[in-house]
């Protein structure tokens, strides 16, 4: 909504950020929020005047302060209001610079019909702050959002006396700021601290403060659509993240600090806390200590607000950030709140700062992931909500555009073909409006945590286009996070992960495990350099340390005497495993451990071998069972087992009985092979472990996917598996299709699947190219698969003429219905694939489509049939658009 933080309250009143609002939004919105100084240049007076606009205010923010936490605060909530219909008006009084802006406050006062005042430690020594809650108090219509402190600090005697560790250091006198008298003051601060309103913030509930005030104030004005919204809000943040939290997450301290620093600018943590923080050079730290410093803040900051009055008093540029696909950097001058002497750095992580964006690096396994989980849960609070998506390649635009629903936003294309200039949109038009919409959203003043887990590659999988065109300008107050296994995204200098230290990697094998004997200490530390450290190896041992009768020796034994297996590991993301042969052989102990454990049916390991065939979010079990069952994956079976099997015998024999899908879904847990996910029935597995199975049996289970989506597929929840199996079924671009399917099989599976999960791409998500794609390797199938017949067909009836044999029939004449619904599937598919044209301004190409499809239709329905009378409008349709563009 409303542009980063103008320089003065009658500024900001007078000219309304060009930012694009939502329809539904409050136009005549007068904003008004003073912050920091880098932009102190004055604007220029509007011609009209602001009081008309003043005077229909709904709602008065006052505040007092410019630290990063509040204005944050204060511009969420305003723009958190503005969303919901509000008129609000946000200023800072001791902004503002003439009589004629506070003329202007005042107005606003007087005409707000509720009025939300910041009381902060600060607001008892601004005249400003007690005027306003006086005002209100007296009008009954006082919100006090009571920030850092809480109600109960409102006494107006122990702020005079100084009582307490709150007001010993900003305590006293504080009434003669007022400018009235001592008695009005303290019938002020008593007003608030016995106000029946109650909303303390602090760095830990801000979400849930604005929604609170959000309904507060939705319910004094009877607007019962923002109780609604703000209840919807809070039901869709239970599954807002993945996975449940990691109650054994260890160390990353330093890494969390930093991502802090990098998204918020600040660390609120304790002065020791920054020390920890290793900075490139010296001048990072003397800039964190500047930060961190009481004493000298106000001289400094003066300083620099003087100093860039007179750099943008010489007429230089101010700060752009230049973002493209080779490059990103700052040019013009430095952020105002760096001091001056330390604008001459240049460097990626100088500019990686304050930015509101941070990169996390690593190889597979070595807990990106854990970290990013971990930061989201701690600051949750901080954000709206928490955006989670998928990286990879193939799946990375179709899950960005899944966040339109969860911000509310409508994307699907309708019968409307033409935008505004009367000329059709063309595919490409399509995607980046959808695509902006998003943008948008995330450009507001309402902050976002965009999370872009394990990407995969910087270009896109579709049509190799950038992922800068999906993320928004940085900068804002949305955050983004990315993480992946590439050395470097977006030119920016990453945040890279370095295994556990020895004492982490202790903690996390032992687990609660507070003293062991010297030999199991002995043997985990050999098992923990031989994993290389690695978190996802560390974990397992905990699992299975865990989970069986065996001692930390007895598992080092099982390791040494499993022979490693020379598997392909071709892949690059492969690395990991074919460089670490510890982790193979941990994870042949730990798979041989279930296979004997759930004998005869050994349903978890055949779950964790059809993984890999799904696509990379969270599976159904109840899906994933169905896939288990119909596989014929052989699972590797070594003698070593049976030497070692007294091992377990007490366990195996209480395990050895055939077990439900839960159960075995819960053994997976467990064992830290899967992952419970957040959604009810789901759970996750790692992409080692992905790939582990996979080099275990091949190609061979591949088919059981295609059969799960069959029976328990539905289109809605399982968008991401329909296309994985589809992927298996068609040749995309270079990508061969991995099995071969039935032709009856083949031509349902198109119909219930292909079709539907095309035509709900391109309407709700605009992903045209995907969903044109998916039809006409579709299409491509079945000509493929007509050939196939009328081969067959020819060849019997030559047989036929040689042998004269009756019982020598082609394939079409033994079941014509077969070819009968595969011409009538072509035609739809024809048909759809033209309508797409139609709406994408491709005129001759759909011409050509609906013709081959009208032809079908023909000789099977006849010309008079209705829906070949359907197929003959459309391509009418098509010809007369073509005529006139």
């Amino acid at each position: 909504m409303a542009s980063s933080c103008p320089s003065s309250a009658f500024d900001s009143a007078t000219h309304s950020s060009p930012s694009p609002p939502k329809p539904t939004l409050a136009t005549q919105t007068a904003v008004a929020i003073a912050s920091d100084s880098t932009s102190s240049n004055r604007s220029p007076l509007n011609s009209y005047s602001p009081f008309p606009r003043v005077k229909s205010c709904d709602v008065y923010l006052g505040f007092c302060g410019r630290r990063p936490p509040l204005l944050r605060f204060v511009k969420w909530l305003r723009a958190e209001l503005e969303m919901q219909g509000l008129r609000c008006f946000a200023v800072d009084r001791r902004r503002c610079r003439d009589a004629h802006a506070h003329s202007v406050a005042k107005v606003a006062m007087d005409a707000a019909a509720v009025g939300v005042v910041l009381v902060t430690r600060k607001s008892f020594s601004n005249p400003y702050g007690v005027e306003e809650m006086r005002w209100f108090l007296e009008r009954k219509n006082l919100v006090p959002v009571f920030f850092g402190l809480s109600q109960g600090d409102c006494t107006a005697r122990d702020v005079i006396e100084r009582k307490g560790e709150l007001w010993e250091r900003f305590g006293g006198q504080l009434w003669n700021a007022y400018g009235g008298i001592e008695e009005e003051w303290k019938q002020v601060v008593d007003g608030v601290s016995r106000s029946a309103v109650m909303l303390e913030v602090n760095p830990g509930n801000f979400r849930d403060r604005i929604f609170d005030a959000v309904l507060l104030l939705g319910s004094q004005l009877g607007r019962r659509s923002m109780v609604e919204k703000v209840q919807r809000w809070r039901e869709m943040a239970v599954e807002e993240l993945p996975f449940p939290r990691n109650i054994n997450f260890v160390g990353r301290k330093s890494e969390l600090a930093k991502l802090e620093m990098m998204l918020f600018g600040d660390f609120e943590g304790s002065p020791e806390e920054y020390i920890e923080i290793r900075a490139r050079d010296a001048h990072r730290r003397d800039t964190v200590m500047a930060r961190n410093s009481t004493s000298n803040s106000g001289t400094q900051k003066g300083r620099i607000a003087k100093k860039n009055v007179e750099i943008k008093a010489k007429g230089k540029e101010p700060v752009v950030w230049k973002e493209s696909e080779e490059e990103i950097e700052m040019q013009g001058t430095w952020s105002s709140e760096l001091p001056v002497r330390h604008r001459r750095t240049r460097n990626a992580m100088t500019t990686s700062y304050r930015r509101g964006v941070a990169c996390i690096c690593g190889e597979s396994g070595i807990g990106k992931t854990e970290l990013l989980l971990e930061f989201a849960y701690k600051f949750s609070q901080s954000y709206k909500r928490v955006l989670w998506v998928s990286g990879e390649s193939r799946y990375l635009r179709q899950n960005y555009l899944k966040l339109l629903p969860l911000l509310g936003v409508d994307v699907a294309i309708g019968t409307e073909m033409f935008s505004q200039r009367n000329g059709p949109r063309s595919f490409k038009e399509l995607e980046a409006d959808a695509i902006g919409k998003v943008r948008r959203e995330l450009m507001r003043d309402i902050p976002f945590l965009l999370v872009i887990d394990n990407l995969e590659s910087e270009k896109d999988w579709w049509d190799g286009s950038s992922i800068m065109e999906l993320l928004p300008r940085f900068g804002g107050e949305t955050h983004i996070i990315i993480s992946s296994r590439l050395p470097r995204v977006l030119n920016i200098m990453p945040l890279r992960l370095s295994y556990l230290s020895a004492a982490e990697a202790m903690i996390l094998m032992k687990g609660r495990v507070t003293e062991l004997p010297t030999e199991d200490a002995n043997a985990l530390r050999i098992i923990e350099e031989k994993l290389g450290r690695l978190p996802l190896g560390l974990a397992l041992v905990r699992a299975i340390l865990s989970e069986l009768p065996i001692g930390p020796l007895k598992l080092l034994d099982m390791i040494n005497q499993m022979p490693y297996r020379e598997l392909k590991f071709s892949r690059k993301k492969d690395l990991v495993m074919k460089q670490n042969p510890s982790l193979v052989q941990l994870l042949d102990v730990c798979f041989s451990i279930l296979d004997n454990a759930q004998k005869p049916s050994k349903l978890a390991t055949k779950m964790v071998g059809v993984s890999n065939w799904f696509a990379p979010s969270a599976i159904p079990i109840s899906m994933l069972a169905i896939a288990a069952s119909t596989s014929s994956a052989k699972h590797c079976r070594t003698r070593f087992f049976k030497r070692c099997f007294h091992y377990l015998s007490c366990t195996t024999r209480e395990l050895n009985v055939s077990i439900s899908e839960a159960e075995a879904s819960s053994t997976l847990v467990r064992f830290s092979v899967a992952r419970e996910s957040t959604r009810m029935g789901h759970i996750s597995f790692h992409s080692i472990i992905k790939i582990y199975a996979h080099e275990r049996d091949d190609n061979s289970s591949a088919f059981s996917i295609i059969k799960a989506i069959e029976k328990e597929g539905n289109l809605q929840e399982h968008a991401d598996h329909i296309w994985s199996a589809c992927f298996l079924l068609f040749k995309f671009g270079i990508d061969p299709g991995v099995i071969d399917f039935p032709e009856r099989d083949l031509l349902s599976f198109i119909r219930r699947f292909a079709l539907p999960l095309a035509s709900l791409t391109f309407t709700n998500l605009s992903l045209c190219n995907a969903a044109l794609e998916l039809l006409r390797v579709s299409t491509e199938a079945l000509e493929a698969l007509e050939d196939s017949f009328l081969s067959k067909a020819t060849s019997a009836q030559d047989k036929t003429k040689c042998s004269k044999n009756p019982r020598s029939r082609s394939s079409i004449e033994s079941d014509p219905l077969i070819y009968l619904d595969l011409a009538s599937l072509r035609a739809i598919l024809l048909e759809t694939r033209a309508k797409f044209m139609l709406q994408g301004g491709q005129y001759d190409i759909g011409e050509q489509l609906c013709r081959t499809a009208v032809s079908i239709k023909e000789v099977i329905y006849g010309c008079e049939h209705p829906q070949t009378q359907a197929t003959r409008e459309t391509m009418e349709r098509l010809v007369w658009f073509q005529s006139k563009f």
